[in-house]
Parts: C-alpha cells; sequence; structure tokens
C-alpha cells in the first residue's frame, strides 16, 4: 500500500468516511423519522453525526500539541459510537418508517469509523512519542 501524504484533515480517509456518512443519515434516514422524534433522536442524530468530521478537523488543527489531537480523536470516537446507538434505535423502533437495511449499513460503516479513530489514535500516540520534538533545538529525538 502506497502512503499517502497528510496535508490537512481532508486527507484522512476517516474525516472522508464520516463526512460522506453524515450526508448519508441527514438525507435518508433523519428526514424519515417521525415528527414525536423531532427533539430527541433525530436531534441526536443531527447533532452527532456532524460533530464526528468537525472533531476530526478540529483535532488536526491541534496536532502539534502533546495532548491536543488525541482529545478530539477520543471525542470523535465517543461520538462515532452515539451514532451506532441512535441508529440502531432508529432501525429497531421505527422499521416501518426508515429503510432498516440501510441503517444496517450505517451502523457498519459507524463501526468502521469508530475502529478507523482508534486506530488513528494509536498511531498518533506512536509517532507523538517517536518523533516529539526537544524543548533544546528543533531536532527531533526518540523518546
Amino acid at each position: 500500500m502506497e502512503d499517502k501524504k497528510i496535508r490537512s484533515f481532508h486527507d484522512l480517509d476517516v474525516y472522508q468516511n464520516s463526512y460522506g456518512a453524515m450526508l448519508i443519515v441527514y438525507k435518508e434516514i433523519m428526514p424519515k423519522l417521525p415528527k414525536e422524534e423531532e427533539y430527541d433522536l433525530k436531534d441526536q442524530l443531527r447533532r452527532s453525526t456532524k460533530a464526528i468530521p468537525r472533531l476530526i478537523a478540529e483535532g488536526h488543527s491541534k496536532r502539534h500539541q502533546k495532548r491536543g489531537f488525541q482529545k478530539y480523536i477520543d471525542d470523535s470516537l465517543a461520538e462515532s459510537n452515539e451514532t451506532i446507538v441512535s441508529l440502531s434505535q432508529a432501525r429497531d423502533l421505527y422499521a416501518n418508517y426508515v429503510d432498516t437495511k440501510l441503517c444496517n449499513e450505517l451502523i457498519d460503516r459507524y463501526d468502521k469509523i469508530s475502529r478507523q479513530l482508534y486506530n488513528l489514535a494509536l498511531a498518533w500516540d506512536k509517532f507523538n512519542r517517536r518523533s516529539r520534538k526537544t524543548t533544546n533545538d528543533s531536532s527531533y529525538t526518540t523518546v
């Protein structure tokens, strides 16, 4: 596999996957939920699906900080897991309203996103320990 250069958060596969999944949830799932879920399940899906790519983007801008990026990736993972639960609830409570097959596909997609975020957090922690700059100069050191 060829290594890709990461120049911005747009280059992260997990960002692209979470943004694409969010669009599907907005266009295909939320409009089909019943009106009584406007301020509960719909609102929760609205917030958690939008939060994931936002947190990834914000975290990427703080990647130079010791724990900055890690915190945002951890928060993204929590939002992704929350989205899985909300999609499961939509599927199980409102099978007459939503496409249950699509819900299952989205649950699988968000499960993959959660795994990508977990692996990114592990990889970032290893990278950060290995190539942290020293405080004395601009050279890299192994910690």
